[in-house]
């Protein structure tokens, strides 16, 4: 039988929950169920408010909405990830500056990230890759020192923290995502979690289409109306309710991923050093949030014929980002090879094995043991 890099987990009371937002009569935005989701994102992380939406991307354009993004403006994002990282803000018109990563843990490099600052700079985004948290602390104190707004895109590391501070509780706002390859899903959706209360209140009124309808429900105005810029961000109750039960079971599909996580770098520790390939790296100061597991080749050749070894033996493995800067769109902002030379070497040679919270032992042995045998 194939082995699917990804698959949707679900370990508990989903198909209940689904069933009881359908009885409940309301499956679209604004229900129990996210009430619920919003509520438990809030508590335990410690954030004045959680806002369940549509997607992660959702949320990252709510960002350059409620930090006014103007055209002109620059954000400063890693070349290495998704494009919606840039593309929130370059919808509102801002300059995309692409900065390097560490070759360790594959996220911003915290001592380069400021050669990019200029006098135009808005916003720089932390994206936490893998959930290995970036080193918020120089991130925090750069930014302050020149006006400029730290958002993290926390899209990988839900539960995981920096120097015991969960991720997506330091920056001004932060993002979720519970895309289906994601630790918690409900197939699409995400979350924009709100660090500063004077954002809350407009970061509603974004959420619900421009207007003030939740001021109108907590009895605030007599009627709402159209009010400020928004969108349709809201995510249905009837995934909410999806989402709920995988909070739910939060410990057990953490404790899942973590014995998946330590498995294979357990096993694979002694053939990966024997041959110069490099294992994910996690400071000493995060508690990872068991997103991924990776393995950095010596060269792209080595990685493709890894790929084809593994696909003869029905097992699927994938690469991750194509830097962002050798995009088409990347070089619209003037971009070019060689302006993130670390990016560009790890995304040629980084190779992603199967990882999902219900890979069983069995399945994961073998991953393992056709890894052993590649030459």
């Amino acid at each position: 039988m194939r082995i699917p890099f990804n698959r949707p987990s679900f370990t508990g009371h989903e198909k209940k929950y689904l069933l009881d937002a359908v009885e409940r009569g309301h499956i679209s935005g604004g229900g129990y169920y996210t009430r619920c989701c919003e509520q438990f994102l809030a508590r335990e992380l410690g954030v004045h408010r959680a806002l369940l939406t549509t997607s992660c991307t959702d949320a990252l354009e709510m960002v350059a909405l409620l930090l006014d993004i103007q055209p002109g403006d620059e954000v400063i994002v890693p070349s290495y990830t998704f494009t919606s990282t840039a593309n929130a803000f370059s919808l509102r018109g801002a300059h995309i500056i692409f900065a390097d990563i560490r070759p360790d843990t594959m996220n911003l490099d915290e001592k380069k990230w400021m050669q990019k600052i200029s006098a135009r700079t808005k916003a720089v985004v932390a994206v936490h890759y893998a959930g290995v948290g970036c080193d918020m602390d120089d991130i925090i104190s750069v930014a302050a020192q020149h006006g400029v707004k730290v958002v993290e895109d926390n899209a990988h590391g839900l539960f995981g923290s920096y120097r015991g501070r969960p991720l997506g509780t330091m920056g001004i706002l932060a993002t979720q995502s519970f895309h289906e390859t994601k630790n918690f899903n409900c197939g699409e959706g995400g979350a924009l979690l709100i660090n500063d209360q004077e954002l809350v209140e407009r970061a509603e009124i974004l959420l619900e289409k421009g207007t003030n309808r939740q001021q109108f429900f907590r009895g605030m105005v007599d009627k709402y109306t159209w009010v400020d810029l928004g969108s349709s961000y809201v995510l249905a109750d009837a995934l909410a309710a999806v989402l709920y039960a995988q909070f739910e079971q939060r410990h057990d599909i953490m404790s899942a991923r973590k014995a998946i996580w330590s498995r294979y770098d357990q096993q694979l520790a002694a053939w990966a050093h024997a041959r110069g390939v490099q294992r994910p790296f996690v400071p000493e100061y995060c508690q990872q949030a068991y997103h991924m597991y990776y393995l950095i080749f010596q060269d792209m050749e080595t990685r493709q014929r890894f790929f084809k070894h593994l696909a003869d033996h029905d097992i699927m493995s994938v690469f991750h980002y194509i830097p962002l800067h050798l995009s088409p769109m990347g070089k619209k902002y003037g971009a070019r090879p060689g302006d993130c030379p670390v990016a560009e070497k790890m995304s040629d040679r980084l190779a992603r094995l199967p990882f999902y919270s219900t890979l069983s032992e069995a399945d994961q042995e073998k991953v393992i043991s056709t890894i052993l045998s590649f030459k």
